[in-house]
């Protein structure tokens, strides 16, 4: 009886899986296509899908508008150079050369030491996210795919799903972009969701292909076994850690983040009890981290004599600091306060997302396991995410607050930073029906008039109080609505459609973040980059998930909304 319960269990995940899947492809709802209030904006992403369509023979994709360097592609190390790259130097005034070296691993080569910086090539078409993002990203291209998938661009998903195939064979990883720079970190794991969502799609189009799942098999578990082995294990919790293999400050935050690291050594400076290992002062120049050196100097502080200043100080990031601040980068949270100040001790955490995602891997290979006909796998992937979500349990759920929380390493204690991750398990399916009840308790921490927003902590930073994005608010309320919250889902999803819309009739554009408290486009953020990129991949993808999931009462309504502010003709 126990192994036909657990058979009866595993083929229940199966038929759940798929049907999320599926979801992710089927046509939109045919209220949607006779409101007049909302056919723009749906334009608008329709045709976004290809405004944002890159190639690496393409000229467009060539430029990097965070370096602003040489124009250079990059081919791995022993490939024959595509038919298709012949005429690339002629017409886009560009570069074609080798990488140094074949990589393994991510880490085997000091990027550095790629000079000048460029594009890494794919094979294939893939969307962007937009404006400073010219690359295929790792984890905004899960979302985007969602969204091809919804409009019916089958092709051009698996197409990007190919892609990261050929990241996995030629660099060992999933890159965070198609950069040289990138070649040091990946970003969130998503890819097993992508090769689920894709291959359902190709399914219900009657063209499902088993070589190309077999080899997604192969190239998801080699991307999931970077993640489980060191430098990313989390300790000896049995969990994983974001970390970032280079050293120093990265290049494209140097160039595109003009002060920012300027404005971290000031804040350390100013509040040593926070500074724990970040910031150096007074040693050989042998032992300085690798980046800049400031000199801070103090004025009319009443220790300092009337009209004096005390004595000049130098002092540098730390390489801890800089690690933390990779490391962060990897994450995709950049920049937020949730790992301490400005994330230096990013990998010092075990983090709620990472090991929910990880959990969603193990679970997806299960699946994928039984549709190879490899019974053995699928039980080992499901003991290994059974294993996981306990450890989960045990170090990142506080059942007294009802929420979900990032362990720090170095102190052997939950954070006490409430962060919008904590809907992840509900999203992966990990959560019990209790914890997920606490969970939802809990939304008047993160509710605003525009949706949910971040954290509770406003810190200045783009992924804190008081700004939403589109993808975590997709992820939280298909979360909920797996746990049967859907009355909070339909409200969540109206708050946050209702903001783009109305923020789309008056500028025209999607934005990658909103402030969901004063539901604007309008962005302040102090920290990072001070732009609100235009485009934008993951937000056009959620407001068709969204909007495909909302009450056909509710969909009208917010056409009606849309209706009523148009201007008089």
């Amino acid at each position: 009886m126990f192994h036909r319960r657990r058979a009866q269990v595993a083929l229940l995940w199966l038929a759940l899986l798929l049907a999320c899947a599926i979801a992710t492809h089927a046509p939109a709802p045919a209220q949607t296509s006779d409101s007049q209030g909302l056919r723009p904006i749906l334009n608008y992403i329709t045709s976004s899908w290809d405004t944002l369509t890159r190639s690496t023979t393409d000229c467009q994709s060539i430029v990097d508008p965070k370096l602003k360097t040489a124009a250079i592609l990059y081919l791995p190390s022993g490939m024959d150079e595509p038919p298709s790259l012949h005429d690339l130097p002629q017409q886009c005034k560009v570069q074609v050369e080798h990488l140094p070296f074949v990589i393994h691993r991510l880490g085997e080569i000091d990027t550095s030491n790629i000079n000048p910086p460029g594009l890494l090539y794919l094979p294939n078409k893939y969307v962007v996210p937009g404006g400073r993002f010219n690359e295929m990203y790792g984890w905004d291209s899960y979302f985007i795919i969602r969204g091809l998938l919804r409009e019916g661009r089958i092709e051009l998903a698996r197409g990007m799903v190919d892609n990261f195939f050929f990241e996995v064979e030629n660099y060992g990883a999933v890159l965070n972009a198609n950069r040289t720079y990138y070649l040091t970190r990946s970003q969130p794991p998503f890819l097993s969701s992508m090769v689920v969502a894709v291959y359902a799609a190709m399914q219900k189009s009657g063209h499902a292909d088993s070589e190309w799942l077999a080899r997604a098999y192969t190239d998801i578990q080699k991307d999931y076994a970077m993640w489980n082995r060191d430098p990313h294990r989390a300790g000896d919790t049995g969990l994983s850690r974001y970390y970032d293999f280079g050293e120093g400050p990265p290049p494209e935050a140097l160039k595109d983040e003009t002060g920012y690291y300027r404005n971290v050594a000031e804040y350390f400076f100013f509040h040593p009890a926070q500074a724990d290992t970040y910031i150096v002062e007074n040693q050989p120049a042998e032992q300085r981290a690798v980046g800049m050196i400031y000199t801070q100097q103090v004025c009319g502080l009443p220790a300092v004599e009337s009209g004096k200043c005390n004595k000049p100080r130098q002092f540098w990031l730390s390489a801890d600091y800089y690690k933390g601040d990779r490391s962060m980068r990897e994450s995709g949270f950049d920049v937020t306060f949730r790992f301490g100040p400005f994330g230096a001790a990013t990998h010092h955490y075990a983090p709620v997302c990472l090991n929910s995602l990880l959990y969603k891997t193990e679970k997806d290979l299960e699946a994928i396991s039984r549709w190879l006909g490899r019974p053995a796998d699928a039980k080992k992937w499901n003991l290994l995410a059974e294993r996981r979500r306990s450890l989960i349990t045990k170090y990142l759920w506080d059942a007294k607050s009802g929420l979900y929380f990032d362990y720090n390493l170095q102190t052997g204690h939950q954070s006490s930073y409430r962060y919008a991750t904590t809907f992840y398990p509900l999203w992966t399916g990990l959560a019990t029906a209790e914890q997920a009840k606490a969970v939802e308790k809990n939304l008047p921490v993160f509710e605003k008039p525009g949706g949910l927003t971040m954290s509770s902590e406003d810190s200045g930073a783009q992924w804190d109080l008081p700004y939403g994005w589109g993808n975590i608010e997709l992820l939280a309320v298909e979360g909920l609505r797996r746990f049967g919250f859907d009355a909070d889902a339909d409200r969540i999803s109206y708050e946050f459609l209702s903001m783009v819309a109305e923020n789309f009739r008056r500028d025209g554009n999607i934005r990658e973040k909103y402030n969901v408290v004063t539901r604007s486009s309008e962005v302040h953020a102090e920290l990072g980059y001070h732009m609100n990129v235009v485009g934008f991949g993951w937000t056009n993808a959620a407001f068709l998930e969204l909007l495909h999931a909302l009450p056909e009462a509710l969909t009208r309504q917010l056409a009606r909304e849309q209706v009523q502010s148009l201007p008089a003709q």
